[in-house]
């Protein structure tokens, strides 16, 4: 079959409507409708159920939509890495930050990729992990640096540890949890918390620290990804803010923000690492990028290998 075809295909798995779709795949409905016919009759499969809205895989369709996501998946690998080895080029870099790297880490890194690539243009997504995933899976992006325990381990991704990083409960100076002799997180229950998203087992130990059921929701007052908007929540008010210690340095040395630690509430470190697509090939510049983040990291000297920068 066409990579065309197979390309519609996944293109109507994926939004679920012929519209949409055919808007996606740059093709009028009706061109596109006749392509999936096309691709049903070749097939002798029926591959998706119309309905007035939505058009949903059959049984059939959703086999085949799996395995025309890998052979297009292995014809754009092919493409691009064909292309680097005939070229030699570097190319751009598109790859996604969650929000405390992309508050700690991202920063040094953009600054030493404009130094050694000025001509390379860098697009960055920031995001929790989970939203992050898709464009690496589509090949949108070449690869996110993140907390990776929201990560599935089902072989489709390929994640690479590069460090941790210590977080906790943080409260602007003179916070009435301060004063306690004894603190526990339950008590931090009635401030509410602002928080990115956490990974489940996070939400799930702090609902029984809390002594709140599984089905229960924590107090979260403001879930963000953008960790300046936290931080200014928990200076100017009474909310708790959840964080890595990085990202607060600066006020924690002004003495502005505060740590509380409860008593019952262990120390805590995100797990971060370099997820990609398993088998992809990485451009010479996103290769760099990796290796610049988990120098830094890990606290490392920021490799200094030879590289043929862009003009710009």
């Amino acid at each position: 079959m066409e990579l065309r075809k197979l390309t519609h295909i996944v293109a109507l798995a994926d939004e679920a409507n012929f519209g949409r779709a055919a808007e996606r795949v740059h093709l009028s409905q009706p061109a596109f409708s006749r392509s999936i016919q096309a691709a049903e009759a070749e097939l002798g499969l029926k591959l998706f159920d119309r309905g007035t809205v939505e058009a949903t895989c059959t049984p059939g369709g959703a086999f085949v939509v799996e395995r025309a996501r890998r052979v297009l998946q292995e014809s754009r690998r092919m493409e691009r890495e064909v292309g680097l080895f005939r070229a030699r080029e570097i190319g751009d870099i598109a790859f996604g930050s969650g929000p405390f790297p992309a508050a700690t880490l991202i920063p040094s890194l953009m600054t030493e990729l404009r130094n050694r690539h000025p001509g390379v243009t860098v697009r960055i997504q920031v995001g929790n992990p989970r939203s992050l995933l898709d464009p690496v899976r589509r090949e949108e992006t070449d690869f996110f640096v993140a907390d990776t325990r929201q990560v599935p381990r089902d072989g489709v991704f390929r994640i690479t540890p590069i460090g941790q990083q210590r977080g906790g409960f943080f409260v602007r100076d003179g916070h009435p949890l301060l004063a306690r002799k004894k603190l526990l997180t339950a008590d931090i229950a009635p401030y509410g918390l602002a928080t990115g998203r956490l990974p489940a087992e996070v939400h799930a130990f702090m609902l029984r620290l809390m002594g709140l059921p599984p089905e229960a929701q924590l107090p979260v007052a403001v879930e963000c990804d953008d960790v300046h908007l936290l931080k200014c929540v928990a200076l100017s008010t009474d909310t708790v803010m959840i964080g890595m210690d990085d990202i607060v340095a600066d006020e924690l040395a002004a003495g502005k923000i505060r740590p509380l630690k409860p008593g019952d509430f262990p120390p805590t470190r995100s797990d971060l690492g370099i997820v990609s697509l398993e088998g992809r090939s990485h451009s010479p510049v996103a290769e760099y990028a990796i290796k610049v983040l988990a120098a830094l990291a890990s606290g490392q000297a920021l490799p200094r290998e030879p590289a043929t920068p862009i003009a710009a």
